[in-house]
């Protein structure tokens, strides 16, 4: 709604460290799930590590909209990375409902 009314969003600089410390950390986290899920034969932990790195993309997604607004005042920067964020997530909700795994990456 802020895009069509052109309301600018606050800038969140605690946003803004929590989806760059995730940047960070979530593929960390997908490499040692698959590492782990290797070890132990999981596909349930294999997928989960593609969700990871999912949460990774839309992380850095949010970020660049968070950061783009509050560094360079570009207040439509926030509501254009959510509009980004929906086709990964409009996807992964498609493929959930229709029962299909993460056995593979999407990207």
């Amino acid at each position: 709604m802020d895009l069509l009314k052109g309301e600018a969003p606050r800038a969140t600089y605690f946003g803004i460290i929590y989806a760059a410390a995730c940047v960070i950390v979530m593929p960390v986290l997908a490499r040692a799930k698959r590492r782990v899920a290797a070890q132990l034969n999981s596909q349930a932990l294999h997928a989960d590590s593609h969700q990871s790195d999912i949460c990774a993309y839309l992380s850095l997604i949010l970020l660049l909209g968070l950061a783009l607004n509050a560094v360079l005042g570009w207040w439509w920067a926030d509501p254009v990375a959510a509009l980004c964020m929906l086709p990964i997530i409009i996807r992964e909700g498609i493929a959930g409902l229709r029962g299909e795994t993460c056995s593979h990456a999407h990207f």
